[in-house]
């Protein structure tokens, strides 16, 4: 009688499991991994991602922040987990910076698959109510005056908050010094509290701030103005001609989820992005949904990453 080896077995039992797993796939709770502090702008539009994607899969969608060096830290996390669609990183344009900006405890390209770009939204100028600044032209020619005076917050050295500032300093011919937060909450309590002079905050996580006068604005950094704020301009606008920078979400899953996973996560993401109390939600923080197929969502990663590099070398930028 001939005998096998465990391994033998173990690689005829994984190969009958995994096309059964994905068939039945989700039948528990899916964690979405946020690399970022609670309360950030990432973290707002997942929280209404969650509560939409338990609605059409009928499992529990969990948020688990993790938060730290830029976005890097949740990331390594989820492409150590296992690769079975449980646990899916949302992500943010960080991710994309990353790789041109510092060296990661792993590798974009092979340790994840991306799954979908939920969605997209700009930046808003702010500052504290109290301050002398009105709109971003006076803000430019204070700066001017006194070179590396005026401070400005992001949500961590690389992030693309700090990337507008930098852009903005450079298209505007000023200097101002960076102030850097472990995340975009505590950035917009010193923002209001006028510790730190202004800052590029994620329109999901500021909007409510301006709206209610804890914050004002003096620029949105899309092409053209914002329907929450038709009062506010532009950065291009305000006379920093081209000035164009966006934020966006996406989803990603370890490399070696199944085929058959990733397909089903990203009509689960598709039928979510449709459905109208969840594009309500979303528009009302100033986020646009989009809800691109893995496809198109490579090929965007791609040259995103082409264009900061282009940027980061540009403009001499380092970490902190």
């Amino acid at each position: 009688m001939k005998t096998h080896s465990l391994a033998a077995i173990a690689a005829a039992c994984a190969i009958i499991a995994a096309p059964a797993q994905a068939a039945d796939y989700p039948n528990q709770a899916i964690t979405l991994v946020v690399p970022f502090s609670a309360g950030g702008g990432a973290d707002n539009a997942a929280r209404i991602l969650a509560q939409g994607m338990e609605a059409v899969s009928g499992q529990p969608v969990v948020v688990e922040n993790k938060a730290g060096a830029n976005g890097s830290i949740g990331a390594g996390y989820v492409a150590r987990a296992k690769p079975d669609g449980y646990t899916v990183l949302y992500d943010a344009s960080s991710f994309a910076l990353n790789p041109v900006l510092r060296k990661l405890p792993y590798d974009p390209a092979k340790d994840f698959i991306p799954v979908s770009q939920a969605v997209v939204v700009p930046n808003i100028l702010v500052v504290a109510p109290e301050s002398p600044f009105q709109t971003l032209g006076d803000l430019i020619q204070a700066a001017k005056e006194k070179p590396g005076e005026y401070t400005y917050a992001s949500y961590g050295p690389g992030s693309l908050a700090q990337m507008a500032a930098e852009l903005l300093k450079k298209d505007a011919g000023i200097e101002m010094v960076h102030v850097p937060y472990k995340g975009g909450a505590p950035a917009m309590v010193d923002v209001m509290a006028g510790h730190v002079g202004s800052y590029f905050a994620n329109a999901a996580s500021s909007l409510n701030y301006v709206s209610n006068g804890r914050l004002r604005a003096l620029a949105v950094t899309s092409e053209k103005r914002m329907p929450e704020l038709p009062d506010v301009p532009t950065v291009a606008e305000s006379g920093i001609e081209g000035f164009s920078v966006y934020e966006w979400n996406g989803l990603f899953v370890p490399g070696g989820t199944p085929a058959e996973v990733i397909q089903k996560l990203h009509g689960i993401i598709e039928e979510t992005l449709a459905r109208p109390d969840v594009i309500e939600k979303l528009k009302g923080l100033g986020l646009t949904p989009v809800g691109s197929n893995p496809s198109e969502f490579g090929q965007f990663l791609k040259d995103e990453e082409g264009r900061w590099k282009e940027v980061v070398q540009a403009n001499n930028i380092t970490l902190d």
